[in-house]
């Protein structure tokens, strides 16, 4: 029964949420199975959403963006509806092929403007709109030195229009992750996030509070995949106060990979999670969310 899928993921996450220093943790609302028959459906990797949380936008590692209303019933998510999926171009206006294709992480700016962040070529493009042809960004200098099927998961952009993006893995275990900001039309990476643990980021969001939320994944093998996030405050060149709001045990949610940030009109912040099913049987693309509590 729905009600009782719901009260196990409750308490699987009660067990686990502690926080770093931290009295917020992220407490769990509801989630949602979506299922399609479009073609190439699966593998979404990136989310974002409108400011009231209503309207959503995700691609998938097969170079497919969608968008979508999210139907909510007693603030839980119940279905999707107008739903529409597009094939992402190249700068030159046609289809991204091949291994082109898996992108990794969104941002939307105010104007509309929605920039990905891909891992096949370790780079972030520009476009217009969904049916857009893709605009180039200047060249991520340290782009040789990422990993292959590792690189640029997560992206987000701030109110001042920064965009920021970090790899998978930081090549140690003891080795902060590199963040990437792209500000007047300039590459830096003087930021960085503690490493803790087996977790690896997958998807970054600014929330309405202005502290930059990180999601990150964990596989514990055949027990399926764990989640953490966390949220840090941007101080100039620096992100500090770091808080732990979540940690689930593994299995408790499918392999989320995006993250949005959102607040309610009652001013409460809640966390919409979306998960990639690697286009595998036994996965699942589902919709996840929780509220921010004090």
């Amino acid at each position: 029964m729905r009600w009782r899928s719901e009260l196990q993921v409750a308490l699987a996450v009660l067990v686990v949420s502690t926080g770093v220093a931290c009295a917020q943790s992220l407490e769990f609302v509801s989630r949602y199975g979506w299922r399609s028959d479009v073609e190439g459906f699966g593998g979404f990797s990136s989310l974002e959403l409108s400011r009231n949380g209503d309207r959503f936008t995700t691609t998938t590692d097969k170079g497919l963006i969608s968008e979508g209303r999210i139907v909510r019933r007693e603030g839980r998510i119940r279905g999707l509806d107008n739903l529409r999926f597009e094939t992402l171009q190249n700068p030159a206006g046609a289809p991204l092929r091949s291994y082109r294709t898996d992108a990794e992480g969104l941002a939307i700016a105010p104007d509309g403007t929605i920039y990905i962040s891909f891992e096949g070529t370790h780079r972030v493009l520009a476009y217009g709109g969904l049916q857009n042809a893709a605009r180039t960004l200047p060249d991520l200098p340290w782009a040789g030195a990422l990993q292959s099927n590792s690189s640029l998961e997560a992206l987000a952009i701030d109110k001042a229009g920064a965009l920021y993006t970090m790899p998978e893995r930081s090549g140690n275990l003891n080795r902060p992750f590199p963040v990437y900001r792209l500000r007047d039309g300039r590459w830096d990476r003087m930021l960085s996030i503690p490493r803790r643990g087996g977790f690896l980021p997958v998807g970054a969001d600014f929330g309405p509070d202005d502290r930059f939320y990180l999601l990150e994944r964990e596989l514990a093998g055949l027990n399926g995949f764990a989640t953490r996030v966390r949220s840090f405050r941007l101080a100039g060149n620096v992100l500090t106060d770091e808080r732990e709001l979540l940690r689930t045990i593994p299995g408790t949610h499918d392999n989320l990979e995006g993250i949005a940030v959102w607040a309610t009109p009652e001013g409460v912040i809640r966390v919409t999670m979306i998960s990639d099913d690697n286009f595998k049987f036994f996965q699942r693309t589902e919709l996840v969310e929780y509220r921010l509590v004090q």
